[in-house]
């Protein structure tokens, strides 16, 4: 059935008829039925841009599935794109406001704090499978390219409060090393690369200066 959904919507999303509200209820269906199993989102922008088209057909609760999705693959642009496509009548949403608060934390790399509100919404976050596990994967990617060492009470924090054997699976996912208390992440002085900047200067360009002398 998946297989089936998912190429029903591949061919709305190739043709003129990603534009037929008609096939709005179809994409809805498919944002749901992505969500759920954990599929990568494919035509939300489809499904934001008929709600532009069509506002009395707008539906709160599948646009925040698709805003919750978008967060889930920073740190690429997917959530702003989705963003741009909200009609100003329904961003003052409480529920939509809650997670375009938590997209702006994420891109501060508040984590501690995005976690907290995470916490505080469960069952919207819930909906959405493999949330926490995506966020995770921004985190260890923020993580990687700025710490050298982190103590393990602080990572296991970053990524919202795990416990010791959740952590260790992390850890060794990113080939880090467990060093006690501390976690060593990479040595940050050998990702730095030396470049050769080479600048060509024209003699008619010389020709001024060279006058002056």
């Amino acid at each position: 059935m998946a297989e089936t959904m998912k190429q029903t919507v591949a061919g709305i999303l190739k043709s003129i008829e990603r534009y037929n509200p008609a096939n709005l209820q179809t994409l809805e269906r498919y944002v749901d039925m992505q969500s759920r199993d954990n599929i990568r989102l494919g035509g939300y922008l489809s499904v934001l841009k008929l709600y532009q088209f069509n506002p009395e057909k707008f539906n709160v609760d599948i646009t925040c599935q698709i805003l919750l999705k978008a967060l889930t693959n920073f740190p690429h642009t997917d959530f702003t794109l989705c963003k741009c496509l909200l009609p100003e009548s329904v961003t003052e949403n409480e529920t939509i406001s809650q997670i375009k608060y938590l997209a702006d934390i994420l891109e501060q790399c508040d984590f501690a704090q995005f976690w907290n509100r995470v916490h505080q919404m469960p069952e919207l976050c819930n909906r959405i499978s493999g949330f926490h596990d995506s966020i995770r994967k921004f985190v260890c990617h923020v993580v990687g390219i700025t710490f050298q060492t982190i103590e393990k009470d602080n990572l296991a924090n970053l990524l919202g409060g795990i416990d010791d054997v959740t952590l260790k699976h992390w850890v060794k996912k990113y080939g880090w090393r467990d060093d006690g208390n501390l976690i060593f992440i990479a040595n940050q002085d050998e990702n730095i690369k030396t470049k050769n900047i080479t600048e060509k200067i024209e003699f008619d360009h010389l020709a001024p200066l060279m006058a002056l002398l």
